[in-house]
């Protein structure tokens, strides 16, 4: 199914007129700027009925099937709203990894059964999901996933912990990868995946306090957590195959998420403008000639990031290293995110210090907070060191590291 220009048309302006007359007002208090910082029940009640509202407007999930709760319609529109949520700068989706992360996953593997008991509520954000992936002592190194998973019976014991658990506070269920067999020839077999409720007896998720002062990420205990074996999605011991399949949803590589932004956008625009009222030396930091051509390179590279993605929509355009913009999309985009930031904070001499909350903090600080924050970008969904080998392992060709 396709539609045609005027179609695109018509729709852009029903979406632009809609989001531009139902943007939230300012609550008056500080909204985090990705779905990683949301912290207080201010924040998350919120962005929750944001999303909310986003959906019953019909502008979310647009592509999923109809028979899910999702629109049934081209994907083409849900790009358009997407695209749309961003020109206006309107508050992000809080319950991003059920839409871009668990609830693809389950429309693509999960049976009737899941799909019908979890889809419409991701959608609505009646029901909000987090992730179990990272473990305190084993990093980005996922295959080495040590929570427990034992079978006794038509059920799983859980016991262990995960870290770095966005959203663990407020979190409904959680994909968990947990290791349900120990006597395997390499540590990616043995591992299962698991939809997880977590507001069951033996979860405790702990908030963890940040260096920005927020909260945001917890750390997950399980202590002999029981769970029936309905929780499963994939087979037992074959979880590897299907967190690989995760990630390709979480780094975008593949198609399929229900849209919406996912964090607070930033532009090079907004540091050009920035730039015009940040003093240096006495003078507005604009007016220094090696400023500006930093401003123009990060104005190039934003540029062809954009590009990119939509040369990547056009298979004649992208067949010479197929899959190679989406490998690396993750990685450059939130490097560019993370050195805009520090970028920003350079242009503001002394007044870098100043954070938010601070008397003269230029544009209150947001910059300071942004660049703490967008580390998390740079982690998340494997370390921007372990893109860089998928990048070069497998678009490049390079031989596979020891």
């Amino acid at each position: 199914m396709s539609i045609s220009p005027q179609e695109k048309a018509e729709f852009q302006a029903e979406v632009s007129a809609w989001f531009t007359e139902n943007r939230p007002a300012d609550p008056g208090y500080l909204l985090p700027q990705s779905f990683m910082e949301v912290g207080t029940d201010q924040q998350f009640d919120f962005l929750r009925t944001w999303q909310r509202k986003v959906y019953d407007a019909g502008y979310l999930g647009m592509a999923w099937p109809k028979e899910y709760g999702g629109g049934g319609k081209d994907q083409a529109f849900q790009d358009i709203a997407t695209a749309e949520m961003v020109a206006q700068k309107v508050p992000f989706m809080t319950n991003t990894i059920g839409l871009s992360w668990a609830g693809p996953l389950i429309l693509n593997m999960g049976p009737d059964a899941q799909k019908e008991a979890y889809i419409k509520r991701i959608l609505s954000a009646e029901d909000i999901w987090c992730q179990g992936f990272s473990e305190p002592d084993h990093g980005s190194d996922l295959g080495n996933a040590q929570l427990r998973a034992v079978r006794d019976g038509d059920e799983f014991v859980l016991n262990g912990s995960k870290i770095w658990t966005s959203l663990g506070s407020y979190a409904d269920f959680m994909i968990l990868l947990a290791r349900s067999n120990t006597e395997t020839n390499t540590k990616y077999e043995g591992l299962s995946y698991f939809l997880i409720p977590m507001k069951i007896p033996g979860i405790d998720p702990v908030p963890i306090k940040k260096l920005t002062g927020e909260f945001g990420f917890t750390q997950t205990f399980f202590d002999n957590v029981r769970v029936p074996d309905s929780c499963l999605i994939g087979e037992e011991g074959k979880g590897w195959q299907v967190a690989m399949k995760t990630l390709t949803f979480e780094r975008a590589v593949s198609g399929g998420q229900a849209g919406g932004v996912h964090s607070m956008q930033v532009s090079t625009d907004e540091v050009v403008e920035m730039a015009r009222h940040a003093m240096r030396d006495g003078h507005p930091a604009i007016e220094d000639a090696i400023v500006r051509d930093q401003l123009v390179a990060f104005m190039m590279e934003e540029r062809g990031l954009d590009l990119n993605n939509q040369r990547d929509k056009i298979p004649g355009l992208a067949s010479e290293w197929p899959g190679s913009i989406a490998m690396a999309r993750k990685l450059t985009n939130s490097e560019w995110r993370r050195r805009l930031n520090q970028f920003a904070m350079t242009l503001q001499g002394a007044n870098a210090s100043r954070y938010v909350g601070d008397d003269g903090a230029i544009d209150g600080g947001r910059w300071q907070r942004g660049y703490f924050n967008a580390f998390s970008g740079t982690i998340g969904g494997g370390t921007s060191q372990v893109q860089k080998n998928i990048v070069g392992e497998r678009v490049l060709g390079l031989p596979k590291s020891e």
